[in-house]
């Protein structure tokens, strides 16, 4: 492995942070020095030292080799994840090291889940912190790097083929290199709309910009206890429903549409089975909401139960309602969505719905071939055939993910972790969901969670967030160089 190659690149996703942490100090002298303060310049300073380190001491190489590649993105996202913690620790409060280090992982990660009962206790500045790092985290602290280095560079196009997945790059008619301008020119439209949408919707500047940068990276992070719900409006709640279904589509396809000005690219048969699969949850959720007097009216069981359908499946885990006091059948719906989630080429986790579709159809096709053994039968993507070879790695992704989650619930269940609260935490947690069931629902938190357990969260966010093949490539590597 090049460590130099490693050194300088890993550098510069850490300055990524130091700057927002820079920007989060100057909101913080906004409101009058904040109790934030201190923490934040701190913070800053060492993760700003600690990034620009390699670019004083260590020579510039281009040269990137599969295995630096794969350790840069593995130790992009962990060190990202480390000195994210730092703004939190060194505040105090709820944040112990364990807390602190739940909360920056699920923020880089977008999953936004939170020990925090009381969000509205902390600083500006520090909300904003919390905001920033699921910006960074929905762009992806590997694709800032990608967008400072040269075109031309093979560091650049070797890099972002790692860092996005076979099924992201799937419907960008370009080279990795534009796709990684795509995506970032969709991510940043989208935040930038959602921001003057919810100024004019009547938010405050500050209350926008959090909010942007986490519906854009299908996070959840909000600056307030109850969420939207907090806002008691339906245009907000409209315009967050609009947002997360925008960051749940595959870039490439709202990309195409905007350039064409053609709907033609919304007929992706992927597509296709996201939005059936979200208005038939939605409804059934609203009959259930209804029927049980839940909600006092049909319109409030359809609004609030198709939001919290929506934000499950894109896994931004925003809430206008209380889940911990609904029928179970519903809250097993939105366990389900967010397990599903959103398509790939988005800043949703979860399996994808890409996987989830070609699962159904080699299913199907399995079926078909037990009761006509002599027949041909395909999988198609639309007019596309998916071959077996293309079919195996997803099938088998879905498998570990499966066998991941098993192991995840009974190590938090052996920590002290009820079962009431390991299995829709494990499974919210991995599929970047957030907000889970009961206790850990739409309006709890993880706090009260054991410290072991937090760790395997943070564990399963981070699985869930880079996809299980790149971590466990990275790890072989570093423990295959250790036994020499």
């Amino acid at each position: 492995m090049n460590f130099r190659v490693i050194s300088r690149n890993v550098g510069f996703a850490l300055l990524v942070s130091a700057l927002f942490m820079f920007l989060s100090i100057l909101v913080s002298v906004a409101n009058g020095n904040d109790s934030a303060l201190a923490a934040l310049m701190i913070s800053f300073t060492i993760t700003f030292i600690v990034g620009v380190f390699p670019f004083i001491f260590v020579r510039k190489n281009a040269a990137i080799t599969l295995k630096d590649g794969y350790i840069i993105i593995f130790l992009s996202w962990l060190l990202s994840f480390i000195f994210g913690m730092l703004p939190y620790a060194l505040w105090g409060g709820p944040f112990t090291v364990v807390n602190a280090l739940f909360e920056s992982v699920s923020g880089f990660t977008t999953t936004g889940g939170t020990i925090l009962s009381d969000v509205e206790s902390l600083p500006n500045s520090l909300l904003f912190w919390r905001s920033s790092t699921h910006f960074i985290g929905g762009l992806g602290v590997v694709v800032f790097l990608l967008l400072v280095i040269p075109n031309s560079s093979p560091v650049r196009l070797r890099l972002a083929n790692m860092e996005l997945s076979s099924l992201s790059r799937e419907g960008y008619r370009s080279r990795a290199n534009k796709t990684v301008i795509i995506f970032t020119s969709v991510y940043l439209g989208i935040c930038i709309l959602a921001f003057l949408s919810y100024c004019l919707a009547g938010m405050s500047a500050f209350d926008a910009i959090n909010h942007a940068f986490s519906v854009c990276a299908t996070g959840g992070f909000s600056t307030r206890n109850q969420s939207i719900g907090s806002f008691h409006s339906d245009l907000i709640n409209l315009i967050t429903m609009v947002f997360m279904l925008l960051a749940s589509i595959h870039f490439a396809l709202i990309f195409m549409a905007v350039v064409t000005r053609s709907l033609k690219p919304f007929k992706n048969p992927v597509l296709k089975f996201y939005l059936g699969t979200l208005a038939i949850c939605s409804i059934i959720t609203a009959l259930y909401l209804k029927i049980g007097q839940i909600e006092p009216s049909w319109y409030r069981a359809f609004m609030d139960g198709t939001f919290q359908i929506l934000s499950y499946a894109s896994t931004s885990g925003f809430a206008t309602a209380d889940n911990s006091a609904w029928p179970l059948f519903p809250c097993l719906l939105m366990m389900y969505v967010g397990v599903q989630c959103g398509m790939a080429g988005s800043t949703t986790g979860g399996l994808k719905s890409d996987r989830v579709m070609m699962l159904f159809k080699a299913i199907g096709r399995q079926l078909r071939r037990n009761i006509h053994p002599a027949s041909v039968s395909e999988i198609k993507l639309g007019n596309r055939i998916v071959r077996d070879e293309e079919l195996y790695p997803h099938i088998l992704y879905i498998a570990m993910y499966g066998m991941l989650l098993v192991v995840s619930v009974l190590v938090c269940m052996l920590v002290g972790s009820g079962g009431a609260n390991a299995i829709p935490a494990t499974i919210s947690s991995l599929a970047n969901v957030g907000p889970a069931l009961g206790e850990i629902g739409t309006f709890g938190n993880y706090g009260a969670e054991p410290a072991v357990a937090k760790v395997i969260y943070c564990l399963d966010m981070f699985l869930g967030r880079v996809e299980i093949y790149p971590v466990l490539a990275a790890c072989g590597m570093i423990f295959s160089r250790a036994k020499r």
